[in-house]
């Protein structure tokens, strides 16, 4: 039997195929341009395309503005946000070593042409550039990426959360970063001991800083947990706590959304299998109050499945 979609208290008003490269990435952003339209920026899972423009102002009715391409196909442009007309994009190499890796920085004022205005190399020898960029305050964006300077251990430990300034978006510079203890060569800690039963990487997808606490960063370190960070000294960022979950539990923490007036907070795990190898993959709600002492308390329901 065909499959069939289903909504709950949703109903679909329209679909955009993106021309026929619908492979919509991990970065979506709104923008509400000078002149009233509403315009959304989608990043693309894979080449040959960068990032895909759509005109949404009339949400039944929406139409591409512009669709760009990347420069080769080992490139990947999975990641974007945006603040005003500065649009943030990040690249993402299939292995370490090629370019452009790191993250483009670009003027949407024109939404159907955007220009490029600098680009923040974070190529290197064990560096595949960024792969997950967040950006909400006009001025810091925060990183899951590596770097020319960075070797770590296990290459699979290879990105980790950088701070760059972009508030004078044609000169980005680095303004702090953090790692887990270990992972780096020429850490005094001992390296992570690797998952037993599928080992993916210590290394951040997620690093999520909110106006309600700027001197917070609640990152996703895939096996190494859920992580909360004091950033109120970009020179000296400190692991607040961490929550480890696996194992047991296979790994993967992907994000971590605070709920500040609950004291909770969410943390998603990502499949990342087709046969369910790494089964199962939770969504936790967590308890924050004291932050130095996260606690799971319970878990999202499974969606009811056939047998």
């Amino acid at each position: 039997m065909a499959q069939q979609a289903e909504a709950k208290n949703i109903r679909l008003i329209a679909q955009h195929k993106l021309d026929g490269f619908g492979n919509g990435g991990e970065g979506i952003a709104l923008q509400k341009t000078s002149d009233g339209r509403r315009i959304i920026y989608v990043a693309h899972e894979c080449a040959p395309k960068d990032f895909t423009a759509v005109d949404v102002t009339d949400p039944k009715n929406p139409t591409t503005v512009v669709q760009t391409d990347l420069p080769h196909s080992n490139v990947r442009s999975n990641s974007l946000d945006l603040v005003g007309d500065i649009l943030l994009v990040a690249y993402q190499t299939a292995r370490p070593g090629l370019k452009p890796a790191g993250m483009g920085i670009y003027d949407v004022s024109d939404p159907a042409n955007p220009k490029q205005i600098s680009f923040f190399d974070t190529s290197g020898p064990f560096s595949r550039g960024v792969h997950c960029l967040w950006y909400v305050d006009g001025r810091y964006a925060h990183l899951s990426t590596g770097a020319a300077d960075f070797e770590p251990h296990n290459q699979k430990d290879d990105q980790f959360h950088m701070i760059v300034d972009v508030s004078d978006p044609a000169n980005p510079r680095e303004a702090g970063r953090w790692w887990l203890p270990g992972t780096r060569k020429g850490d005094a800690e001992p390296p992570p001991t690797r998952h037993t039963l599928k080992d993916v990487g210590f290394r951040v997808h997620n690093a999520n800083v909110y106006p309600e606490r700027p001197d917070r960063a609640y990152l996703g370190y895939i096996d190494g947990g859920a992580i909360i960070l004091d950033t109120s000294d970009l020179s000296n960022i400190k692991m607040i706590s961490r929550l480890d979950y696996h194992p047991p539990m296979p790994g993967f923490s992907h994000t971590m959304l605070p709920l500040f007036n609950r004291g909770l907070a969410i943390v998603s795990d990502e499949a990342v299998t087709e046969d369910l190898s790494d089964h199962p993959k939770l969504t936790w709600v967590v308890d924050i109050r004291e932050e130095t002492n996260p606690i799971i308390i319970s878990t999202f329901p499974m969606p009811p499945v056939e047998d």
